[in-house]
């Protein structure tokens, strides 16, 4: 069952080996509230190195003696005494939390994790697939603001595979106005790698048609590949490239916690994500992926019938309550705490501090997909959460760039 509050712990996978070099300015030392035994120098900066596992540990222990943490950075192989950086091959014990003996190198620097095999351009531009559209469904309801649709691609007759968080290209039949065939768009995939009909051989993405008015003449435009996609009919052709894209990939581990930010259809990988951890037919065609983690959804859109896939989300929320939560930012029906319109980064605000919790754990993963707007606000709320712990969230979020997915447009 989720615990919020859960943080830290020891670790027995390969990052909780890792080390960081913390550098602290202002700590003191008091009997009464450090027990740990450390010595702590009372003025300039301490360079303290800190196992993985022990990140959440040493930073309130910092904080408990007034310490501020202005940077973190991964121990690259060099030791740190007094301010200077220099070349050995033992890294020296100058603080040392959880250690009280030098570590040699081969025990600081575990051997790098790769990535499994990750399908990538099996199809290029110049030789894409031919798939056919399947179907070409309505995502927002009555009421709701401009047109998302859902559309599902046959892959029979060839090669194209993919993962959650992967991403395909299009190219949309017709020439642009130099004549030239139109360029490859991007698309995140909306379906997990057997597809919505569990048989491998489709892929569906979530598109927006784009829509805006021409800043001089004000006439309306529409985007190129997204109104043709968005005006495919069942049964016509379609030039796919890709698969491409490694930086959204989900981790392998069934116990992590997975904390989604979305706007608009950057709910597309994470819909991938959902039904791959919970949905019945998934999981009977993954024994050897069984989620059992955490996934939090915080979802920002413009009215309630622009909730995309609402009704399987929300299905998903029942029937998995302690595995699976929803937050919605409805810009256009909710207010934020200063009255005015809720987005996102509000939202993150709102559980800043239960947010960091979940971050500063290991096993946890953050994605954020969608309108690069948001990213401001949202480091914004992770700032003021962390600088209560002393801890600077810049340098933080550095560290921790293997767990911390970002693909914005």
């Amino acid at each position: 069952m989720y615990n919020p509050s859960a943080a830290g712990g020891g670790s027995n996978t390969a990052y909780g080996s890792r080390l960081f070099i913390y550098e602290v300015e202002g700590l003191r030392q008091n009997e009464e509230t450090d027990k740990m035994g450390y010595p702590i120098r009372r003025s300039g900066s301490v360079f303290i190195t800190v196992p993985y596992s022990r990140m959440n540990q040493e930073m309130q222990r910092i904080t408990r003696m007034g310490g501020r943490i202005v940077s973190i950075r991964p121990y690259d192989g060099t030791s740190v005494a007094n301010g200077k950086v220099s070349s050995d091959t033992e890294l020296q014990p100058v603080q040392s939390a959880g250690e009280t003996q030098p570590m040699t190198q081969a025990q600081e620097k575990p051997a790098k994790k790769e990535k499994a095999d990750v399908p990538v351009n099996i199809y290029r531009p110049n030789n894409p697939f031919i798939g056919k559209c399947l179907s070409n469904e309505e995502l927002v309801g009555e009421g709701g603001i401009g047109t998302v649709r859902h559309i599902k691609f046959d892959l029979r007759g060839g090669d194209l595979h993919y993962l959650e968080g992967q991403s395909i290209g299009i190219i949309p039949d017709g020439t642009d106005d130099k004549g030239k065939p139109h360029k490859i768009r991007l698309y995140s995939i909306a379906s997990t790698r057997h597809g919505d009909d569990m048989d491998d051989k489709t892929v569906s993405l979530c598109v927006r048609q784009l829509e805006y008015k021409h800043p001089e003449t004000g006439e309306t435009v529409y985007g190129v590949c997204s109104t043709f996609l968005c005006h495919l009919q069942p049964g016509a052709d379609v030039k796919i490239t890709g698969p491409v894209g490694k930086e959204m990939l989900l981790p392998p581990d069934e116990d992590a916690n997975i904390i989604m930010m979305a706007t608009g259809t950057g709910i597309a990988p994470f819909r991938a994500y959902l039904w791959r951890m919970f949905k019945d037919a998934e999981r009977a065609a993954n024994p050897d992926y069984q989620f059992r983690g955490f996934a939090w959804l915080i979802f920002g859109i413009p009215t309630t019938p622009n909730i995309l896939y609402r009704e399987e989300l929300e299905e998903l929320q029942a029937k998995y309550p302690d595995h699976f939560r929803i937050t919605y930012a409805i810009s256009r029906e909710q207010k934020n705490p200063e009255g005015g319109r809720m987005y996102i980064q509000h939202r993150v605000a709102e559980h800043a501090d239960e947010l960091w919790n979940l971050v500063k754990q290991e096993k946890t993963h953050t994605y954020i997909c969608g309108l690069k707007g948001m990213e401001d606000g949202i480091d914004e709320a992770m700032t003021a959460a962390a600088a209560k712990e002393g801890v600077n969230w810049k340098e933080y979020q550095r560290s921790i760039k293997e767990r911390w997915h970002v693909e914005t447009y």
